[in-house]
């Protein structure tokens, strides 16, 4: 191996080689290498030292009398520095419906235990107020075969709820036909990934396994909003409603739990109750939490006796992102505004 000289210097063009394929490795473990690669011809530390020379950070005299190029970069304390390790999060943004005009929102249908009357009479309201968009807003379908409760076994079968609940978006696409139409996923949809997760891991995510193929929403044209994210109606954030949590959020006012936990108007689903609450703070703005009711079966097995009422709801968006609710009931197949 060739000694460093006036004329020329073997040993250089690897050690700036080496510093080039590996730029932030600490000056001593660059050294390493060069010692490596020279079988020994220098010593560790005089590895290291051609290592500074070629960064340029034996002083800015040596610099001006080197005529060679310097790779420069900033002086840092000696030793492995360690870098911020990639994050694995993803960004959770909200859903825009980007929607000027009528929005139908139908919470809790939990089809096939949907109760056809007031779900009728849902839908001829929201005809009548001519829509511009649907929004099933989470748990409009049960998927009572696959949830971890304890279940009654003459009534497990998963095959007729999934045909049940392609027959309702058929039936909601031809009551809506050309209408943008837009699917969120509740905690009860949610009860498919975790099944698939439990038994059928390997498989779970091909795309070919996900809730919006085995019912055909390509098909009908519905959009899916999944991963609990929120979907803005104009200004008005609209949740199903389990996003966030128990608890505070399960009083007698449902409407106000929502404002107790979130502080920020909004409109949820998943209680199964109407409600409204508003509150201002200080300066005169008016924070305002809507609740609305349900459209399935009022007397399940495993709530004989509840607080439900069925009923849905429309928001009218206006050009400037402002919007204005209207939460209506229904009674004995009736809307009811009052």
């Amino acid at each position: 191996m060739a000694k460093r000289n006036a004329s020329g210097d073997e040993i250089t063009p690897i050690v700036r080689r080496i510093i080039e394929a590996h730029p932030d490795a600490p000056a001593r473990t660059l050294a390493r290498r060069i010692v490596a690669e020279c079988n020994g011809a220098l010593t560790l530390e005089q590895a290291r030292s051609r290592v500074r020379g070629v960064l340029g950070l034996l002083g800015a005299r040596r610099r001006k009398e080197c005529d060679t190029q310097h790779l420069h970069r900033p002086t840092r304390p000696a030793g492995q520095r360690l870098a911020i390790p990639k994050s694995q999060a993803e960004p959770w943004l909200p859903f825009d419906l980007g929607i000027t005009g009528k929005v139908g929102i139908l919470s809790d249908i939990h089809v096939p235990y949907h109760d056809e009357t007031a779900l009728r009479a849902a839908v001829d309201h929201l005809q009548a107020e001519r829509i511009d968009a649907l929004l099933l807003n989470g748990d409009w379908a049960d998927f009572y075969t696959i949830s971890r409760h304890e279940k009654n076994p003459k009534l497990r079968n998963f095959r007729n709820e999934l045909a049940a609940g392609r027959d309702l978006l058929k039936w909601l696409r031809q009551e809506f036909p050309n209408m943008r139409m837009v699917a969120k996923l509740g905690n009860h949809e949610e009860r498919w990934d975790s099944w698939l997760w439990q038994h059928a891991p390997e498989i779970s995510d091909d795309p070919i396994m996900g809730i919006d193929n085995w019912y055909g929403f390509h098909n009908l044209g519905i959009e899916l909003v999944a991963d609990k994210r929120i979907i803005l109606c104009g200004d008005l954030p609209v949740l199903h409603g389990h996003e966030k949590g128990n608890g505070i959020s399960s009083p007698v006012n449902q409407a106000r739990g929502a404002f107790m936990r979130l502080h920020h108007t909004v409109l949820e689903g998943h209680g199964h109750r109407t409600s409204t609450h508003s509150e201002p703070d200080m300066m005169g703005s008016e924070t305002v939490c809507f609740s609305t009711g349900c459209l399935c079966d009022m007397r399940p097995a495993y709530a004989r006796l509840n607080k439900w009422n069925q009923g849905a709801a429309v928001v009218t968006v206006h050009a400037d992102r402002s919007f204005d609710v209207e939460n209506f009931r229904i009674q004995a197949g009736k809307v009811r505004q009052s």
